[in-house]
Order: structure tokens, then C-alpha cells, then sequence
């Protein structure tokens, strides 16, 4: 500092002597956009938000989970009063490990894609994809058009700056997890096979039935029906013949 000028540290002020003093002037400039978010600060304009869910494959108890998850979901968004509730996706309760035939999935992956979402919610990084690959592939594409995803289970935001670190490990303990489990499903089929023992699925089976003890007996009602198929057919009628 020259020798005509003088600083004074209790009255923060810059002294050039022969000269007036100058006062530091701090100006404060806020944000205008929320770095979680994307979003414009103070914008009118809701975030869509929509889940995604899987439900069991059992007719009845999906439409009894489906309408329990778009209960919550619906609950869960409300609270959130920069939050619109954009709706629920779901799969039935099949393989996690490929999102290839995920309709459910894909269908809401396409519509983020074009902008109808904002932000996704998903139950776990299990319930989202059990495939590493797949799973980052996804949540990268979405990160580059604006759309973030949150995982309730784990606390996870993929906007969040440690998101992909926990999002890898996470995604990578599922997808082993899941190929444990198909192992011991398909040891435990072929144990019953070896064992001579074997599932028949009797629901829509027509002219049989099980017993009290597990055994697949003919069921006399429908054993008739059967019967005249049969009989119908070595007639040489088809289908379109009156019965």
C-alpha cells in the first residue's frame, strides 16, 4: 500500500489521503434458480410429480395394491405444496432385472423424456431397476433433460451431488440380490423335479381339480364337459358348429 494511503480497520473504510473516503459497497445478488430443483426460485408453476410402483401379478391383490399405492402417492404428494400429483405407473410383480418388457416403466420414462414429469418417485432403487446398468443408463438420460428421480427407501436425490456414488452401490446390491434369489427359485424348481414332485396351476384347468391333500383328482362336473368336447370333435364338428 502507498505511503498516501491509509486503511482503517474499525470503521472499514479505504482512505487515499487528498481524497474522500470511499465505503466497500457489497451488493448481494439471490439465486434464481434452485440447484436441487432446476427450477426457477419463486415460479408459480408446480413440479409434476408421478411414482412408480410394481404390483403382485395375483389379479386381486393388484388392483387392491394399485389402488393403495395411488392412495398414498396421491396423499404424499399433497403435501408438498410446490408438488402436482402427475400419476402412477406400474408393472406387475415381474423380473426387476431388465426393463425391456416393463411397459409401465418405459411408458413413464417416454413421457419424462417429453416433459409431462418433473420428478419421479420410486418405493427403492430395487423397486426402480435391479439392473446396474440399466438403472444409471436411465437415471443419466433423465438428469440431461431436467428430470430427477427420488428413491423414498434409501433417501436418495439423483440431482444431489453424492446421488450417482449411492445410487451405484445401491443399484449394484439389488441386482446381485435379485440374482440370488432367481438361483435359489431355480434350485428349488429342479429340487421338486428330481424329488418327483410338480406344481400344475388349476385355475383355468378345465376337468380337474385338487383334493384335500394337495393331489390333482378329476372333478366329475367338468370331466362331462370334457368328454363331450371330445366327442364332439371325433364327430368332425369344429368351433363354429352349433353345440
Amino acid at each position: 500500500m502507498s505511503e498516501d494511503a491509509h486503511f482503517n480497520e474499525s470503521d472499514k473504510q479505504f482512505q487515499i489521503f487528498g481524497e474522500r473516503t470511499i465505503t466497500p459497497k457489497v451488493t448481494r445478488i439471490e439465486p434464481t434458480i434452485d440447484i436441487k430443483t432446476l427450477t426457477t426460485i419463486n415460479s408459480i408453476q408446480k413440479r409434476r410429480v408421478c411414482a412408480y410402483a410394481r404390483v403382485s401379478t395375483s389379479s386381486d391383490e393388484q388392483e387392491n395394491s394399485y389402488a393403495a399405492q395411488v392412495d398414498y402417492y396421491q396423499k404424499f404428494i399433497q403435501l408438498h405444496a410446490g408438488w402436482e400429483f402427475a400419476g402412477i405407473y406400474a408393472d406387475e410383480g415381474i423380473t426387476g432385472t431388465s426393463t425391456k418388457n416393463r411397459i409401465g416403466f418405459n411408458k413413464m420414462i417416454n413421457d419424462a423424456l417429453e416433459h409431462k414429469v418433473d420428478l419421479i418417485i420410486a418405493k427403492s432403487v430395487s423397486r426402480f431397476a435391479r439392473n446396474t446398468v440399466d438403472s444409471l443408463i436411465n437415471i443419466r438420460k433423465l438428469k440431461e433433460n431436467g428430470i430427477e428421480v427420488y428413491f423414498e427407501k434409501e433417501n436418495i436425490w439423483t440431482f444431489d451431488s453424492k446421488g450417482e456414488l449411492l445410487l451405484t452401490i445401491m443399484s449394484s446390491l439389488a441386482q446381485e440380490e435379485s440374482r440370488s434369489i432367481s438361483e435359489n427359485v431355480t434350485w428349488g424348481i429342479r429340487k421338486r423335479f428330481s424329488d418327483g414332485k410338480y406344481t400344475i396351476v388349476l385355475k383355468h384347468f378345465l376337468g380337474y381339480e385338487k383334493d384335500a391333500n394337495g393331489n390333482v383328482v378329476i372333478n366329475k362336473k367338468q370331466a362331462e364337459i370334457v368328454r363331450y368336447i371330445y366327442k364332439r370333435y371325433l364327430e368332425g364338428a369344429t368351433a363354429s358348429d352349433p353345440v
